[in-house]
């Protein structure tokens, strides 16, 4: 099986939009995920579909409307570097607003953003400067090509100057190139070299909005508590002794929640602490976290889908020298951002505005307008700044949520909820188990690799139309299928289970995190059984994947792979090729004992094609691993009579300052290909190169998350036959 690289959706046609004295233009982004025909519209104040618009003023400004949203990621600098590069400006000087909703491309997630990006933010950089050029030649009286792009102005054949701003009304009357010309490489004066976040100033001194920060005139805080047990709804409420705390203005109720209102959060906090509300929790009440396993074990052996498949993998098992299974099973996990759900609404009855965070703009919208009755041009959404997304804000509930409490009361309403509410009604990541078995040559590499995944279709829920014909979620081959590995023979099943009682979601990459925790570790399995070092065991595997293996050479060689350790250290190695980037991880750990793992360092070598910001990158992947550490090595969502047990950071656990690596390096290898997605491939890596160290020290594996589960005891879950 080769290695398949995501490519980008074909580009939409720019347009130039004219007005005011502006010189606004329209760069369409592809509409990837959205399948929603893109729309242009009449004048540079007016919503537009999945549009990334350079606008420049009279006044010399320049806006940049970006469709994705900034979660702590960083796309409100590389995405500017992109512009600006083509444009021939200062970054620093550009300013940046959230796109309305539109087409559906406002879609943040899947580190999709610089893959999308990439050539439509350059090339309406470009086709502005461009017009600039040619609005400065007809002035001038010169060619187009004498006229020099530089800092903000237009530089003549004769010493001549014109800023932008003052070129902008006769660069708007010009029509739009079909063909650009765009820099080479050797042009470039930003891209591929580091700077600062542009929004890290705002940030620091309290500019920066968050949607939990927001403030409108004659907002009332409301607290909300949903019903414990998914798929229960509210009893009986006494409110009484709600009403009764200073401050407290009303109690709101729809279905499955109640929301005490109050003049600010705190005595809204105590008047839902005093709320008697009597819940009926349903038919899950009585769901358990093993009633979810034993779903999924019930899948390893019952019909699936045949997701993908190349050669008789089956019959290369059967006529192999050797061959080898394990089982891997991996938890429900919690989004757990630091920012807790929220969102401010402010109902009308000639209009809605909404401010808050979301991965998808679009559908925050259009759940608002179902929900009060209203068409969906009166509905304006203000995308506020994202403290952590991680996938928790590609839903959408908590806007309908906002919008059914909103709709009962005149004035702005902000909903927030505690970071109890937020833990126990997160959508979870899914729990699934995975089966492997090979067939193995005399020299313990494979001939053939059946592959049976159990758990649920994200997709399925999130957007029916993306789940395949046979049934399968795409997302599922991340890791899987989508591999820098190449088998003679190959089968993935995929036998789908909905677990009862919670509802799932995508968390930073379900299929690159749960993908390559399994097959890393099978593939480091595989080395020891064959008694070959795991990095010259992936060598070989990845011979013929020229970027695979040069990521793969770089981490040992950086990492000091194969020299000594001191007493109980050890490392371990994850290779992998996913959202269109490579990365080789090693871990180096310290085991004083089975339940104490110290990350001493971990280096990383990555290829994600031509760097826009490496100090982003680096950033990236270093915020990435320390979040998948803290999620492989502790946690785990469990349920008991329907309820969720963990509601907060004492009972869900997040990495501390002195339980994080010691040391993180990240290499960049230079590559001319076009950008891969960067933001998920640190945390994919996390579990697979720490699993691999600790086996490494124990002399067992480990095959479960979290990690320090005594799941992870030895208890003879390998099964080896010899042909």
């Amino acid at each position: 099986m080769t290695s398949k690289r995501i490519s980008s959706p074909a580009l939409r046609r720019r347009q130039v939009l004219g007005g005011a004295g502006a010189f606004v233009l329209a760069a369409i982004l592809p509409a990837g995920r959205s399948r929603g025909a893109g729309m242009l519209v009449e004048d540079a104040t007016a919503s537009f579909a999945p549009n990334a618009y350079i606008r420049i003023g009279s006044d010399n400004i320049v806006t940049m409307i970006l469709p994705n949203i900034e979660m702590g990621q960083g796309i409100y600098t590389s995405s500017v570097m992109l512009m600006a590069e083509e444009l021939g400006i200062d970054p620093q000087s550009v300013r940046i607003e959230a796109a309305p909703p539109g087409g559906g491309a406002e879609i943040t997630g899947g580190s999709t953003s610089s893959m999308t990006e990439w050539m439509p933010l350059r090339q309406a950089g470009a086709a502005a400067r461009t017009m600039l050029q040619q609005a400065a030649a007809a002035r001038w009286s010169c060619a187009p090509g004498a006229c020099v792009a530089q800092d903000g102005y237009i530089l003549g054949p004769t010493g001549q100057r014109l800023s932008y701003g003052e070129l902008a009304a006769d660069a708007a009357n010009l029509p739009v190139p079909k063909d650009v010309v765009l820099k080479t490489p050797a042009q470039f004066r930003l891209i591929g070299r580091p700077m600062h976040r542009l929004d890290s100033q705002v940030k620091v001194d309290g500019q920066a909005m968050f949607g939990i920060d927001v403030q409108v005139p004659g907002q009332k805080v409301g607290a909300v508590a949903a019903c414990p047990v998914i798929g229960g709804h509210v009893g009986h409420v006494d409110t009484q002794a709600a009403l009764k705390i200073r401050g407290v203005v009303a109690v709101l109720q729809i279905d499955d929640a109640v929301c005490v209102v109050a003049d600010h959060y705190w005595a809204a906090r105590k008047g839902l602490a005093a709320l008697d509300v009597q819940w009926v929790e349903g038919p899950n009440a009585t769901v358990d976290t093993q009633a979810i396993y034993r779903q999924l074990e019930g899948g390893l052996s019952s019909s699936a889908i045949l997701a993908d498949h190349h050669g008789d993998a089956q019959q290369a098992i059967t006529q192999a020298h050797g061959r080898y299974s394990a089982t891997y099973r991996q938890p429900l996990l919690a989004h757990a951002t630091m920012e807790p759900i929220n969102c401010t609404i402010h109902v009308r009855p000639d209009g809605c505005d909404i401010w808050t965070g979301t991965q998808v703009a679009e559908r925050a919208r259009d759940t608002t307008a179902e929900v009060i009755g209203l068409p969906k041009d009166r509905i304006r959404l203000h995308s506020q700044y994202i403290g952590g997304g991680f996938g928790r804000r590609l839903e959408h509930e908590y806007v309908t949520q906002a919008a059914r409490f909103g709709r009962q009361v005149s004035h702005p309403l902000k909903i927030i909820w505690s970071r109890e509410e937020d833990i126990t009604r997160d959508r979870f990541r899914p729990a699934y188990l995975d089966h492997l078995e090979a067939g193995l040559d005399e020299r313990g590499y494979i001939t053939g690799l059946t592959h049976r995944i159990v758990g649920p279709a994200v997709v399925a829920r999130w957007e029916p139309s993306g789940l395949g014909a046979n049934g399968y979620d795409d997302d599922l081959s991340v890791g899987t299928v989508i591999t820098p590995y190449t088998y003679p023979a190959y089968r993935l099943e995929f036998a789908r289970r909905e677990p009862p009682g919670v509802i799932t979601a995508w968390w930073r990459g379900v299929g690159g995190t749960r993908g390559l925790f399994v097959v890393e570790g099978f593939i480091d399995e595989l080395a020891q059984r064959a008694g070959v070092d795991p990095v010259a065991y992936r060598r070989e595997m990845v011979r013929n994947n020229p970027r695979a293996l040069a990521v793969l050479e770089r981490v040992a060689r950086e990492s000091g792979w194969g020299t000594p350790l001191p007493p109980n250290c050890g490392r371990g190695v994850a290779l992998q090729f996913a959202f269109g980037s490579y990365l080789a991880t090693v871990a180096e750990i310290e085991m004083a004992g089975p339940h104490d793992v110290r990350i001493r360092r971990v280096t990383c070598a990555v290829d994600c094609g031509q760097v826009i910001n490496p100090d982003q990158i680096a950033a990236q992947i270093e915020g990435g691993l320390i979040f998948g550490f803290s999620a492989a090595l502790y946690n785990e969502i469990t349920l008991e009579k329907g309820r969720v047990q963990q509601d907060n950071f004492h009972t869900w656990r997040v990495m501390r300052m002195n339980e994080a690596p010691g040391r993180i390096d990240v290499h960049l290898i230079e590559s001319t290909e076009s950008p891969g997605g960067i933001g998920e491939t640190g945390t994919a890596a996390a579990a697979p190169a720490l699993a691999n160290a600790m086996a490494a020290v124990q002399k067992r594996r480990y095959r479960f998350l979290p990690l320090l589960s005594p799941l992870n005891q030895p208890s003879g879950h390998e099964k080896e036959q010899q042909g």
